[in-house]
């Protein structure tokens, strides 16, 4: 039961930090009017992507200024969610495991 959590955990967490990357990636492309939000599909997936991304880079955002208006918050977010994945799920696996079985 313990490890179910902890691949479920997991995979959340992984896929906030390719929706990080994603979404920033992205973001670029739009300022640099590589992509263009006018076309429908570009929009739902900037969209989505925001809306994914949006409550993880908030606390950073408030946080952290903006230099020359580039946001780094996304790299700070993605050491904190790297750090998740490799100390502190493998802690809470060898704490929960006997506990749980």
């Amino acid at each position: 039961m313990t490890g179910f959590v902890i691949f479920i955990l997991d995979g959340i967490l992984g896929i906030a930090y390719w929706a990080i990357i994603i979404s920033a990636i992205m973001s670029w492309l739009i300022a640099f009017n590589v992509i263009n939000t006018h076309n429908r599909v570009v929009y739902n997936i900037h969209y989505t992507l925001d809306r994914i991304t949006g409550p993880i880079l908030e606390p950073f955002r408030r946080l952290i200024p903006t230099l020359g208006g580039i946001d780094i918050s996304p790299i700070f977010a993605l050491l904190i969610i790297s750090g998740m994945r490799r100390f502190l799920i493998p802690m809470a696996y060898n704490g929960l495991h006997p506990i749980l079985g």
